[in-house]
């Protein structure tokens, strides 16, 4: 938002410099950008006046003038303008001026002819014609304003301002108008905030008469208000008005079009007038477009209406976009003689999503979509109707059209100024609270305050107190102990468990890895996912960047695959990665997915095989503490090797997947060397630790040691056969470890012996073979019956 401080001082004195006062808004919670001043690179310019106009000796498009430029003497100037007559006065710019863009003047020669100085165009002042619709575009600025020969240039053409620009929040859009940041700027120095209440005088009539107002959804429009100003004369605005506009950013077009962006500017409503004569029916319907509707807008597109874009229409059609743009259907024109001012409350949101479905971002949207103060229609509109008299260009029907179709409720908080001083850990007086509540607008009697209906981000005491430190200033508040009940910090069980894996995962050799959290369909392709599988089942994004990030994953093997693949294209011989991968999967009947965060592993390399991985799986499993864990070889992901891969599981259910991944998916990543993958849940990792682990010394007793071969056959996984040696070893069997498989002569076909160290200890006594052997026959004899293996 760009203040003029010209047009502040309309309203409240400030006497601080530009940098002081941009210093003490920051300060005070209205945050500016920069400070611009519009003649700063104008020196040296002032009114002049021609007395006198000769043609140039040697040319027969020079002019050498006498100019009066306030000194003891006129000064000579030689121009090529043809605009040039004696008596009219001009900017001049002197000996040593600067003008825009670093332009620099110096007297000289013109074809033998001395020139003190330069005659300037609008152009050459940074100025155009609808600065100074009167001008010529193509000449020497011939003035008409109210000065005299020496005056500065820049105080006769408004150009002796300071603009400030501010930075205004989404919960502040009552700052987006010259009225806020006013009243902001009083409280912030002090001073007094003289705001007039707007006077029509009309002229007659009554505006029943002329119009009729309907409001079909009063969600989408709380509030419309309408006036009717006739006898119209179309014509340029003033030029404070115009100089206002333009310091505020805003090019200034005819009397009535900058009337209503005067007002946007100055109260922060947006406004729109409608030629009258277009409005067909005389009634403006507030409704939602209907199927199949366009409208021509202001800019001259056509734009496709849909069902939920709410428009300003007559009887017949749309004339408007609700709060973005109106028609040129109903556009004002210089033959316009009888117009409908319209100053209305619309919905943020709505205005948002119609705005950004059209593409079309304009200064009455960007103001609606943070939610108008509904009550500042009327004052609004009123102001328009007083600068229509002001300025006479029309003559206003008496009455107002004024539909408020949703309730407009107060918000009403008690003051609690110990409440507020034990949030900020301040001191502050209740009457000095009750003083700034009462500069900002707020009504406070008996310890209750009524919100202005201008902020609607006052909800809660908190604010009210954020309300009562800016002004006091948060600089000057001194720092206090906390107090209150202490709060203890931490992390939670489930941060924990994910530092500990990032930790082991690169103690073991793994890189993390980051990557988005959506995929396409066919990175499902690439993973061989058939088309029934549920995984296909993923939450898909209503405006995906791309069909390749189209849907919310629910495995992070994708993501792996595709990182493990650049590796491998840019010839890095191994890799070993890890990621907490978040996916989403879908829960019946609920709006939000089961967020779970899984972790994938990825390898591939020389020296990388399945029980590499394997080893690494194990040893997370191990240093977290997780309870039963089993390998049980599956057949059917159609992601891995058919004969290479495992599912994990534990004592809390299904872990996850280990294996390799199979010879197709490999080669569509583009990787040709095998690649081994495990994806495990966080969530039943976190449900399957163990308590964690206490001290017990070691046993005073020896160990006694055993050595088990058997012969079972060949596809009995040895992990089966360790947890049939534990179940029958009993207490005293404490370790169970493989040293060896073999398979060929004399083991016959079909079979493999395994051998396994087996280590028995007591806490007791020292063990003998008496207490051994009835533990070897119990494991020989459970292996037999389980798994039919014998001893080698």
């Amino acid at each position: 938002m760009k203040l003029s401080r010209k047009w502040l001082s309309e309203f409240t004195d400030i006497k601080a410099s530009d940098k002081e006062y941009a210093d003490a808004m920051t300060l005070s919670g209205s945050k500016v950008e920069a400070i611009d001043i519009p003649g700063s690179e104008i020196s040296k310019v002032v009114v002049g006046k021609v007395i006198t106009i000769e043609r140039h000796p040697d040319s027969d498009h020079l002019w050498i003038c006498s100019v009066d430029v306030g000194g003891e003497a006129p000064i000579q100037i030689v121009t090529g303008a043809q605009n040039v007559r004696a008596g009219d006065l001009v900017p001049a710019a002197l000996h040593g001026s600067t003008l825009p863009g670093g332009v620099r003047i110096k007297k000289g020669n013109l074809r033998g002819v001395k020139s003190e100085g330069m005659l300037c165009s609008l152009k050459e002042l940074g100025l155009d014609l609808h600065d100074f619709p009167y001008a010529v575009e193509d000449g020497i600025f011939i003035l008409q304003e109210d000065c005299k020969p020496g005056d500065d240039i820049k105080t006769v053409v408004g150009l002796d301002d300071s603009i400030i620009d501010f930075e205004i929040t989404n919960n502040r859009p009552d700052c987006l108008s010259v009225i806020g940041l006013a009243r902001e700027s009083a409280v912030t120095f002090g001073t007094e905030l003289r705001i007039k209440t707007p006077e029509v005088k009309g002229s007659g009539g009554n505006i029943i008469d002329y119009l009729d107002v309907e409001i079909e959804n009063g969600k989408l429009c709380p509030r419309y208000t309408g006036r009717v100003v006739k006898n119209i004369k179309v014509g340029p605005s003033p030029k404070w008005m115009r100089e206002r506009l333009r310091a505020s950013g805003i090019r200034p077009i005819s009397n009535i079009v900058d009337i209503t962006n005067y007002v946007m500017l100055e109260y922060g409503q947006p406004m729109h007038a409608f030629d009258y004569s277009c409005v067909e029916g005389k009634k403006i319907v507030v409704r939602t477009a209907n199927e199949g509707e366009t409208l021509e807008t202001l800019d001259g597109n056509l734009r496709r209406l849909t069902p939920d874009m709410l428009v300003i229409a007559d009887a017949n059609r749309p004339i408007g976009v609700a709060g973005v743009m109106g028609g040129g259907n109903s556009e004002i024109t210089p033959d316009t003689t009888t117009v409908v001012f319209e100053s209305a409350n619309f919905n943020g949101v709505s205005i948002r999503k119609t705005a950004t479905a059209l593409g079309m971002r304009t200064d009455a949207s960007g103001r609606y979509e943070k939610g108008l103060d509904p009550l500042n229609t009327l004052p609004a509109i009123q102001r328009a109707c007083e600068l229509v008299e002001l300025l006479g260009a029309g003559e206003v029907v008496d009455g107002i059209i004024d539909v408020v179709a949703a309730d407009i409720k107060e918000v009403k908080l008690p003051l609690e100024p110990s409440k507020i001083n034990s949030l900020l850990g301040t001191a502050i007086s209740e009457e000095y609270m009750i003083k700034v509540l009462t500069a900002l607008g707020f009504k406070v009697e008996n310890g209750i305050i009524t919100v202005p209906s201008w902020r609607s981000d006052i909800e809660h005491y908190s604010d009210i107190a954020e309300e009562v430190a800016r002004f006091y200033g948060y600089n000057v508040i001194e720092p206090t102990v906390f107090r209150g009940a202490a709060v203890q910090g931490g992390l939670t069980e489930k941060q924990t468990l994910e530092r500990r894996l990032n930790d082991l995962c690169r103690g073991i050799g793994f890189t993390e890895i980051l990557t988005y959290s959506f995929i396409g369909d066919s990175d499902y392709d690439k993973m061989l996912i058939p088309a029934c599988s549920p995984v296909r089942k993923s939450l898909r994004i209503l405006n995906p960047l791309g069909d390749d990030t189209s849907v919310m994953r629910m495995t992070g093997l994708p993501s792996m695959m595709e990182v493990l693949g650049r590796n491998s294209s840019y010839r890095n011989r191994e890799a070993r990665l890890y990621e907490l991968s978040r996916v989403y999967i879908p829960q019946n009947g609920a709006i939000l997915p089961d967020e779970r965060v899984m972790l994938v592993m990825g390898a591939y390399g020389p020296k990388e095989n399945f029980f590499s991985l394997k080893g690494c799986v194990e040893a997370l499993l191990r240093s977290l503490r997780i309870g039963g864990v089993e390998f049980r070889a599956v057949a059917d992901n159609p992601s891995f090797h058919p004969g290479r891969c495992a599912a994990v599981e534990c004592s809390g259910g299904l872990l996850g997947v280990i294996g390799q991944i199979h010879p197709k998916v490999q080669d569509n990543y583009g990787i040709d060397t095998p690649v081994y993958a495990a994806e495990l849940d966080l969530k039943v990792l976190l449900d399957s630790r163990l308590p964690e682990a206490t001290y017990r010394p070691l046993s005073r007793f020896p160990s006694v040691y055993r050595d088990l071969a058997i012969v079972c056959d060949a596809d009995t996984p040895v992990a089966v056969i360790e947890k049939h040696i534990m179940n029958a070893g009993g207490a005293l069997l404490r370790n169970v470890s493989l040293f060896d498989v073999y398979t060929g002569s004399p083991i016959p076909e079909g079979k493999k012996s395994a051998a396994f160290s087996l280590e028995f200890s007591s806490e007791e006594q020292s063990l003998t073979d008496a207490d051994i052997a009835p533990r070897m026959e119990d494991i020989l004899k459970q292996l037999k019956t389980a798994v039919g293996a014998q001893i080698r």
